[in-house]
């Protein structure tokens, strides 16, 4: 392995975690103005539509190339497990999955009619990805333990 072909995997991994996050922070907003405009059906075949194109074209994608180039990095250098700071990003990246099958599994149950969370729980959910981007940028950037 060679530095440049690390630092390419490495900006790949940052430019899809940047997209990635772009979704997670939206897609809860859109969930939002669903549940509030729930008696519209006009305005919600619009955000259904808007939801779809955020998941499948943009958060879906980026999470798996996030993800493979994450693994990547790892399997490049392995002495990364070891460390304590890593340990925390990667159970940061663990809820971030969570976060994002959440999202997923929510739309389904928007598309039904559904509406499994309130305005108010979705714009609390929406919090989170801000939550978890402090502990991976705080472990990563300070690397507490390292």
């Amino acid at each position: 392995m060679n530095g440049t072909t690390y630092l390419s995997v490495k900006a790949l991994h940052v430019i899809a975690v940047i997209a990635w996050y772009a979704g997670l922070f939206y897609i809860f907003r859109l969930y939002v103005y669903h549940a509030q405009k729930r008696g519209e059906p006009a305005v919600t075949a619009t955000l259904e539509v808007m939801e779809r194109r955020l998941l499948r074209a943009i958060m879906t994608p980026a999470m798996v190339v996030a993800i493979g180039a994450g693994i990547a990095l790892l399997v490049m250098n392995p002495s990364l497990l070891r460390m304590p700071w890593m340990h925390a990003k990667l159970g940061a990246v663990l809820f971030l999955l969570g976060y994002h099958a959440l999202a997923s599994w929510t739309r389904t149950k928007f598309l039904r009619g559904e509406y499994v969370f309130s305005e108010t729980a979705c714009r609390w959910l929406n919090e989170v990805p801000t939550v978890l981007l402090l502990v991976i940028v705080i472990a990563v950037i300070v690397r507490p333990g390292a």
